[in-house]
């Protein structure tokens, strides 16, 4: 990308394949928060940085379409957790490096993805997000060069992102314990609470 914004050689994956089991198994990403569906925010964060955006969904695949480059599905309406996601993106990605996101995630913003990729491009290894003593391993910026031992760590029945990331020497980036950023809006109440101010509401009842 020649924009001065760009995320350079990096592709972005948006994970919206979840079941969506405390919005009542509503799909999360086209759940509507502040006029729009929760993905199309992340979509307009991310959009301008790169030039290969994927969006791993499980159904409702029309619906999210109009906001990615590549659609990426793991196969199974069983919902095999977020590595499943992410194994796929890998898979697909075009880039050396793919930035991860949870879609309903819709308050990061870019200088927190620029200073994942300052630290990732100079650790050179996969790196997640910790806000305080938690661990956001759907945060995360990966070589794409770990795809094929991800894949083995699947093969054997891995399941943890956090787990299979630090089998390639995983680095972190601290952030504070309530930074609002990685609020997840996974719930009804979240989303009310969070309609008009990003302040009113304890970030510790999100998670993944």
């Amino acid at each position: 990308m020649t924009d001065s914004t760009a995320l350079p050689h990096c592709s972005i994956l948006l994970l919206a394949g979840g079941r969506g089991q405390r919005m009542g198994g509503l799909d999360k990403g086209l759940v509507q928060w502040r006029g729009k569906p929760l993905i199309a925010h992340l979509q307009e964060l991310t959009r301008p940085l790169t030039d290969d955006l994927i969006i791993s969904c499980n159904r409702n695949l029309d619906a999210y379409a109009p906001y990615a480059d590549q659609l990426v599905s793991d196969g199974n309406t069983d919902f095999h957790g977020p590595l499943a996601g992410i194994r796929a993106g890998l898979a697909m990605a075009k880039n050396p490096w793919l930035l991860v996101l949870p879609c309903d995630a819709p308050l990061v913003d870019l200088p927190l993805l620029q200073a994942m990729q300052q630290l990732a491009a100079q650790q050179q290894k996969p790196l997640m997000l910790r806000r305080g003593a938690q661990w956001e391993p759907l945060f995360s910026l990966l070589p794409t060069s770990i795809a094929a031992g991800v894949e083995q760590a699947w093969q054997a029945g891995k399941r943890s992102p956090r787990q299979v990331f630090e089998l390639h020497g995983a680095v972190y980036l601290d952030l504070a314990e309530d930074d609002p950023r990685l609020a997840n809006l996974n719930t009804p109440e979240l989303l009310l609470a969070t309609e008009v101010s990003r302040d009113v509401f304890d970030l510790r009842s999100g998670g993944q």
